[in-house]
């Protein structure tokens, strides 16, 4: 079986160890994961939310978009009250 073959065949919960294990660098009997065991864990972890439904804003290493702030020597919209924009 190759790794892309593994990937899609997880399971949520796998996934979710994977995940734990990575984020606290032990797995969830409390052993300890090698660089190598990290490495890996990781990969599948990008590569399982790749290929799934998870919504990007809740995958690893999202960065929400900064909202741009208007220089100071731009010109602000109007708003006249009573009117719509």
């Amino acid at each position: 079986m190759t790794f892309a073959e593994m990937i899609e065949k997880m399971s949520p919960e796998i996934y979710t160890a994977l995940k734990s294990g990575v984020e606290l660098g032990r797995w969830p009997n409390g052993q300890a994961l090698t660089v190598e065991q990290k490495e890996i864990s990781m990969e599948a972890v990008l590569r399982y939310e790749a290929q799934s439904t998870i919504p990007e804003d809740q995958r690893v290493g999202y960065i929400a978009p900064k909202k741009k702030k208007p220089a100071a020597n731009e010109e602000q919209p109007v708003r006249i009250l009573g009117q719509e924009s």
